[in-house]
């Protein structure tokens, strides 16, 4: 099925938005946990190697096999730089210095990220009137978050959080970047196979350099369960979820899971990570969220047409006794 950029999605493929965004969220989560026994390198050569392994032992049972060609795994190249390797070091290395509830809200401006990237390097999802207005408001909501740490100098949290946002604007390149993709007829299991195995391939030498990880003391369970819900679950199914959805709604529809992500995100890092945000960043997550509702158009374009019906609607005549 080709994908219509500015089109709404179906019943189905929102369902399969709501559950990556739940599984992405999580990511924040586990993350949170990890660190605190692994070092930002290791943590994402596990979450992508263990994933890979997973992914590569279910293609044959659904009787599929990793992509072949110098094309293709070309193509997994670039999707493994642009989708795992910079974003994931990025957003693992920010949450060493911010809360996984702040990364989550930063990280859900990639579809301001991708429209932008969208309208300048494709032909069919171009800037509308509502888009430009969803980017302002969007990263207003940026602005607000940020606050006046941009003024004071460049400190630890501040760049953490122009890493997540280094990561979310990655992301963005990535969205059109795997457009290609959809030419191929790959499956989206195998593409989601080669894009980890790659990233994996990527990293692991990276990891064994800087980290130098058989010299780290082992963790405890609660990291390895971490690392093993980030990997299964954030990781390998729900990337297997990415490219189908980008297969079947486009790049940008398929950007508005970073809308959802933040509110399991927060929850879990409060509930159980005991982290507290301040009122600004609540106040930027609605600035970011009222701009991604103007991005997607659904809430703007049923409020005109209650609108439309109310006027439409004929007045009752007063009766006459």
């Amino acid at each position: 099925m080709s994908p219509a950029g500015n089109r709404s999605m179906s019943a189905p493929e929102w369902a399969m938005l709501l559950a990556l965004s739940v599984l992405w969220g999580g990511s924040f989560f586990f993350t949170g946990i990890a660190l605190s026994g692994l070092p930002p390198l290791t943590l994402v050569v596990l979450r992508v190697g263990l994933a890979a392994l997973i992914l590569n032992l279910v293609l044959p049972l659904n009787g599929l096999r990793l992509p072949r060609g110098l094309r293709i795994w070309t193509a997994c190249l670039g999707m493994s730089l642009l989708n795992n390797v910079l974003p994931f070091c990025l957003i693992v290395w920010g949450q060493t210095h911010i809360a996984s509830g702040l990364a989550a809200i930063l990280n859900a401006t990639t579809p301001l990220f991708t429209v932008i990237v969208a309208h300048l390097l494709t032909t069919d999802e171009r800037m509308t009137g509502n888009r430009l207005a969803g980017v302002l408001v969007g990263l207003g909501g940026v602005a607000v978050m940020v606050g006046p740490a941009a003024l004071a100098g460049l400190s630890a949290g501040l760049l953490a959080q122009l890493a997540v946002l280094g990561a979310a604007l990655s992301y963005a390149f990535a969205s059109v970047f795997g457009r290609r993709f959809l030419g191929l007829g790959v499956p989206p299991l195998a593409l989601a196979a080669g894009q980890v195995t790659m990233s994996t391939l990527v990293l692991l030498p990276v990891a064994l350099a800087i980290d130098r990880p058989w010299t780290l003391p082992i963790p405890g369970a609660p990291v390895w369960g971490a690392v093993f819900g980030i990997a299964t679950l954030s990781t390998a199914l729900a990337y297997v979820l990415y490219f189908r959805i980008l297969a079947r709604a486009g790049a940008t529809n398929l950007s508005l899971v970073t809308f959802l992500i933040p509110v399991s995100a927060i929850l879990l890092g409060a509930l159980v990570l005991g982290e507290r945000l301040e009122p600004r960043h609540y106040l930027g997550m609605a600035l970011i969220g009222c701009g991604l509702a103007a991005i997607d158009g659904r809430l703007l374009r049923r409020a005109r047409d209650a609108i439309r019906r109310v006027n439409a609607a004929p007045t009752p005549r007063p009766r006459r006794g």
